[in-house]
């Protein structure tokens, strides 16, 4: 569905192999992160797996199934989770969670992920972001609440960082 509608708005070619090709640049193609001489991050890993600079900060780290995994294995030391006054606690409705965390013996001071959601969906969300609105914040509408994604460039090629931003939530009772 990402792809059609990305060919329709002249952002992506319409081969699928080419395509492939775009998405490999855009997520897997290794770049220097600011701090490093040498290629050694990607788009991929610094959302979905999590990459820590100088050994003392956390950063990326946007996705709730590398949490779980790494929390199951007892790599995550959990701070807490933060809210606002429409969103008093957590509950089966809520998909967005700001919280902080320590991971390989640096710290994540504030981070958000969505929760419960796909890969997939984050993958497609995240790419449609970087290709329609460089470096611009997008605001998404889900059915409970408002979100704001933000998606950085690294050098106009790659995804930076990605991650949603709670705006509001709105009670579905």
């Amino acid at each position: 569905i990402a792809h059609k509608y990305l060919v329709e708005k002249h952002l992506s070619p319409q081969d699928e192999t080419e395509f492939k090709e775009q998405l490999y640049r855009i997520w897997f193609e290794l770049y220097a992160r600011r701090g490093s001489s040498r290629p050694d991050s990607s788009g991929f890993e610094h959302v979905f797996v999590g990459e820590t600079r100088g050994g003392r900060t956390v950063i990326g780290f946007h996705n709730w199934i590398q949490l779980y995994l790494q929390e199951k294995l007892g790599h995550i030391d959990y701070k807490g989770y933060s809210v606002t006054a429409n969103s008093p606690q957590p509950d089966e409705y809520k998909h967005i969670l700001a919280l902080q965390f320590s991971w390989k013996n640096g710290i994540k001071p504030k981070g958000s992920i969505f929760i419960g959601v796909s890969p997939e969906f984050e993958f497609a969300l995240y790419t449609l972001c970087f290709l329609t609105s460089p470096n611009e914040r997008v605001k998404v509408q889900f059915s409970f609440y408002d979100v704001e994604i933000v998606c950085h460039h690294y050098n106009q090629k790659h995804i930076g960082t990605t991650y949603p931003v709670l705006l509001r939530y709105r009670n579905p009772q």
